[in-house]
């Protein structure tokens, strides 16, 4: 606790170096949040039945997305939008491929289970670090993150079959090596801001873990699962 107390009065959050790469970490939760509301809207047009709940997910996460650019405002910084779209390419696209093909299965691992609990460890990480603005900010949206990620968790759970069970694993193969390679991108400026990547992967893989128990998987299974792509975090 103390060495947390001892890093948290070595930031200078008024640097150069800090708010560079504030830049980019801030724009990489600014799109996180940007996809997440245009994802739960497509997954509303594929699930009519959950429509309105999914709208209402979708709305959370774009008061988020504000919330994330008076963070940015608050430390007089500009995000770096275009790098963070570049950030999320791998999994915007293999969810839209997803969506034409009315895969629900997939696209809700990659919205619900892989960028949720990426966004939770994300902001767990961060919190205990953050500025005063930015951590309040930051305590109020990871409440709510976890209803969407109970979202998908219950979804496929009362829907897990063989059939599912496949369609998520394969989904799991395609995507988790994808969180993997994002972390090393972001793992520098991560660390400006006191945020160390082997925290972030143990949190992350905590609650992915955890995720896939609740929706039905074995302890064996989510071992096999979590290895995927994790030779190169």
């Amino acid at each position: 606790m103390q060495q947390l107390v001892d890093q948290i009065e070595k930031i200078d959050f008024q640097s150069e170096i800090y708010k560079d790469a504030y830049s980019r970490i801030n724009a990489i939760v600014i799109e996180g949040e940007q996809e997440a509301h245009e994802n739960y809207i497509t997954l509303a047009q594929l699930l009519p039945a959950q429509e309105k709940e999914l709208i209402v997910l979708s709305k959370m996460e774009s008061r988020h997305k504000k919330g994330f650019e008076a963070c940015g405002r608050n430390l007089k910084v500009n995000p770096d939008l275009e790098f963070a779209k570049k950030f999320f390419l791998g999994l915007h696209d293999n969810f839209q491929a997803a969506a034409k093909e009315g895969k629900v299965v997939t696209c809700l691992l990659i919205q619900s289970l892989i960028i949720e609990c990426f966004a939770i460890a994300a902001y767990n990480i961060y919190i205990p670090v953050a500025d005063d603005f930015a951590r309040k900010i930051t305590e109020g949206v990871v409440k709510e993150e976890y209803s969407h990620l109970n979202f998908g968790e219950v979804w496929l759970q009362e829907n897990f079959t063989k059939e599912t069970k496949a369609e998520l694993e394969e989904a799991n193969r395609q995507n988790l090596p994808l969180v993997w390679k994002m972390l090393n991108q972001v793992a520098d400026d991560a660390k400006v801001l006191a945020m160390e990547k082997d925290a972030l992967v143990e949190d992350f893989m905590i609650q992915y873990g955890e995720a896939l128990s609740n929706i039905g998987f074995t302890t064996r299974d989510i071992m096999r699962l979590s290895a995927y792509g994790l030779v190169a975090a």
